[in-house]
């Protein structure tokens, strides 16, 4: 289990450094181009996820880091009870360290801190972060594990 949790915190590490980075070279709502369909934007999102609940009234900060910290208790559980199944349990560490980066910020912050921006033909995606990307393929990750064969030495 250590070598999982070692890798969410890695994770965790790098999304609050590259986070820390966009505070100090952007300014809010500045746009950076970086490629044609890539740019830099500091934004900070008070939802969830496509800035869901992001207009409430501040509810929804002590709302998001209930469920995150409930998830990362059952995520940490779940790593503990089966660490040899090995895509299933790089799914959950990718879960947790974005669930945990993502909690910093809400407590550090009040706000996840997004930056960055792709973009083609006039559309956006929402702004996202190393902590939402990690949360992102730990969920693809779990799908398809989901539907893979298990290894006789996995269980």
């Amino acid at each position: 289990m250590h070598k999982w949790l070692a890798l969410s915190a890695l994770i965790v590490v790098a999304d609050q450094i590259t986070k820390f980075v966009a505070v100090q070279q952007l300014a809010m709502n500045q746009i950076v181009a970086v490629t044609p369909f890539f740019n830099l934007l500091l934004v900070y999102n008070a939802g969830a996820a496509f800035s869901f609940l992001s207009d409430a009234a501040g509810w929804q900060r002590g709302f998001f880091i209930g469920i995150a910290l409930t998830a990362s208790a059952w995520i940490v559980y779940l790593l503990r009870r089966y660490p040899h199944q090995r895509r299933f349990a790089l799914a959950l560490s990718l879960i947790l360290a974005g669930a945990v980066g993502n909690v910093i910020d809400r407590v550090l912050h009040g706000a996840v801190i997004d930056f960055l921006d792709f973009h083609a033909y006039g559309y956006h995606w929402p702004a996202f972060n190393v902590a939402d990307s990690a949360i992102t393929c730990g969920a693809v990750l779990l799908v398809w594990d989901a539907f893979r064969p298990k290894a006789r030495d996995e269980g």
